[in-house]
Parts: structure tokens; C-alpha cells; sequence
């Protein structure tokens, strides 16, 4: 159509997000939280490998089952992607837990993402793109690593103007990440031949809110247990940085992995699900964790 996706989606709104992305992330912000590793391991090593091995486990079980197997790969897309830049972080602030080390590890597993998400991807589903391995990285380089260098880049030169104009950052990545969810909508629907049964689509929205759920009380028992360091600010940051996972990178990160498949649009439909349900649940146990962290403080 008019919007021409594969030019205005594939390259200039994914660079967008992430240029958009360099410009408002604050360096001294990230170096301030380098130094807590323990914190750091846990949050990445859960994330990308606990969570891709734990779903992976999980499907084999759901495999005999009826429910649509392009739903259930869609699901372990899910556990293959890293954090995001946002809505960790704008919880983790809402609850007053360690922002500092939910911005590192929102940001350091951004990165770590874009090499080993693709990994993951193809480890857990197989070579199923017709797009070369280098052919991905290079793509994910440019569209991804370029865009946020140049952002930190120009960020440094514009930094007083940043400070006192605060540009709506949030607003415009929102903007542009709607744009991709939509066409990828129209791509799912567009499909005459899309068999995208309700019962399917019903049983995969119990499961992720399940997933989501059994997760952050997991990482919620590791963190708090006796012989633990973490504080109670460190334990909010680990539960909602290591049970998020992005779809500003994920959505891409598909497209690219799994250009021209006659599947990519079942695949993400899990993902597109997963986003809203962490922010809703992550919303609704705001004042539950803020109340524990506060009584643990005491």
C-alpha cells in the first residue's frame, strides 16, 4: 500500500525508534549502576537463558496438544527476547526501586539482544528464514547499533537543550512503535489464508498471563531469600527487568529473522499480546510491591 512497510517500516522506523532511543538515554545514569554485577548476572541470565530454556521445556508439553503450533512458536520468540528500554524502568521508578540498575540492564540487554536473540531464534526454531545469517546481524547493525551510537552521539552536543526543552521521547518512540504494530496487524489479517482459530487465541493469552505471573514470583523468592544481598530496591528492579521482554526490539528483530516467512504474522502474535499483559500486571502490583518494599525497608 501508500505506507510501503517493507522501505518506512523495515529501515526508517526501527532506526528511528533506536536513534530516538540514544538521544534520551542518560550515560552518567548507566555508569552510575555499572558496578553491581551480582545484580546484572542474575537479571541477564535469566532473561536470556532461564526464561528461552524454561518455555522451550514448557512447549514440548504443549506440542501435543491442538493449539495452533505457529501460537506456540510465537511463545518461545517471546522467551528468545531481551529486556526493554521502558516499561521496566518506568515501574521500577513508579515503585521506587533501583531505577539506576533497571536503565543499565534495560539498555545492556538491548544489546546483548541484538546478537544473541537472533541465536536464540534460530537454536530454539531453527533455521527457518531465507535471509543469511550475516545478512540478519548486518541488518540489525544498521538498523539498531548505528542509530543508537549516532543518538548518544548527537545527545552529548544537545545535551543543555535536551535538559531544559525535554522533547516527549517516550510520545514519539510510542508513535512510531504503534505504526510497526499496525502494519504488522494488517499483515496478520491481510492473510486470506491465516488459520488463527479463537480457541488457540484464548488458551495462549491464559498462558502468557500465567508466564508472566509464575515468573515475577519466582525472581521475587531468588531475590529475597536469606543468604541474598539484594536490597529490597534491587529485588523490584530484578522482577520486572528480568520477566519484560521488548517489542520495540522484538518486532524488528522478527521481521528481519524471518523475512518473507508465510508465518511471521501467527509467530508475533504472541509478543503483541505479552507487551500490553506485562504493563498490565506490572500496573496492578505497583501499590502491592511499593507497600512490601516500604514495611522491608523499615
Amino acid at each position: 500500500g501508500p505506507l510501503k512497510p517493507e522501505i518506512t517500516i523495515t529501515y526508517i522506523a526501527v532506526s528511528a525508534i533506536f536513534f530516538n532511543s540514544g538521544l534520551s538515554l542518560k550515560t552518567e545514569e548507566l555508569t552510575s549502576a555499572l558496578m553491581h554485577v551480582k545484580l546484572h548476572l542474575f537479571v541477564q541470565i535469566f532473561t536470556l537463558v532461564f526464561f528461552p530454556t524454561a518455555i522451550w521445556v514448557f512447549l514440548q508439553l504443549l506440542s501435543i496438544t491442538p493449539i495452533n503450533e505457529w501460537l506456540l512458536k510465537g511463545l518461545q520468540t517471546v522467551g528468545c527476547m531481551p529486556p526493554p528500554v521502558s516499561s521496566a524502568v518506568i515501574l521500577t521508578k513508579a515503585v521506587g526501586g533501583n531505577e539506576a540498575a533497571a536503565i543499565f540492564n534495560s539498555a545492556f540487554g538491548s544489546f546483548l539482544g541484538i546478537v544473541i536473540t537472533p541465536l536464540l531464534l534460530l537454536l530454539f526454531l531453527g533455521s527457518s528464514s531465507s535471509v543469511p545469517f550475516t545478512s540478519i546481524f548486518s541488518q540489525l547493525f544498521m538498523t539498531v547499533v548505528v542509530p543508537l551510537i549516532i543518538g548518544q552521539i548527537v545527545r552529548r552536543y544537545i545535551k543543555d537543550w535536551l535538559e531544559r526543552k525535554k522533547p516527549p521521547f517516550g510520545a514519539i518512540s510510542s508513535c512510531v512503535l504503534l505504526m510497526i504494530i499496525y502494519t504488522t496487524f494488517c499483515d496478520t489479517f491481510a492473510n486470506p489464508n491465516i488459520d488463527l482459530d479463537k480457541f488457540s487465541l484464548i488458551i495462549i493469552v491464559f498462558i502468557i498471563f500465567s508466564v508472566q505471573m509464575s515468573f515475577m514470583f519466582l525472581t521475587f523468592l531468588f531475590s529475597t531469600r536469606n543468604n541474598s544481598t539484594f536490597t529490597p530496591a534491587d529485588t523490584v528492579a530484578i522482577v520486572f527487568c528480568s520477566t519484560h521482554k521488548s517489542l520495540t526490539l522484538g518486532i524488528p528483530m522478527l521481521k528481519i529473522v524471518f523475512a518473507g516467512y508465510e508465518h511471521l504474522s501467527l509467530i508475533s502474535v504472541p509478543l503483541l499480546i505479552y507487551h500490553p499483559a506485562q504493563i498490565l500486571l506490572g500496573s496492578l502490583l505497583v501499590p502491592t510491591i511499593k507497600s512490601w518494599m516500604v514495611s522491608r525497608q523499615k
